[in-house]
């Protein structure tokens, strides 16, 4: 993991944009012309993992789209709740005719604060305005 780049804040519409790199020896993730491994998103749950089958994996959907969570025993083993809005950051797998994959470094549940919601969709559209579309329009 190159810690160098970047973690974008993402919506998921955003990050099924995105395409895998073959350049480097380290996969890195394109959107436009820029390079990224780690995507910062949040959203709400909407599927926990299952302790039945040992299944480590949550679905997240922002509004724009869903995407597929795998975390460690560490996350797991938090009282995670349908409908709870959480934050993640984590590093990116882009996969064909399936749901991105984030492989969670981070995941805080943001339910207590009501308007984090509100004000992601703006956090994302800042980052996007004043950093994302002049590179992708100078490309």
């Amino acid at each position: 993991m190159d810690y160098s780049l970047a973690a974008l804040k993402l919506l998921c519409i955003q990050l099924n944009a995105a395409r895998p790199t073959h350049g480097s020896s380290q996969s890195s993730i394109s959107y436009g012309p820029i390079l990224f491994q780690r995507a910062w998103l949040q959203g709400v749950i909407i599927s926990l993992p299952s302790t039945a089958d040992d299944n480590e994996r949550f679905l997240v959907d922002d509004g724009t789209g869903v995407v597929e969570l795998v975390a460690s025993r560490d996350f797991l083993n938090r009282d995670w709740k349908l409908g709870s809005y959480v934050m993640i950051v984590g590093g990116c797998v882009i996969r064909d005719d399936n749901l991105p994959l984030i492989k969670v470094h981070k995941i805080v549940d943001l339910s207590a604060f009501p308007h984090r919601e509100a004000m992601w969709y703006l956090e994302v559209l800042e980052a996007y305005k004043l950093f994302y579309q002049p590179l992708i329009e100078d490309s």
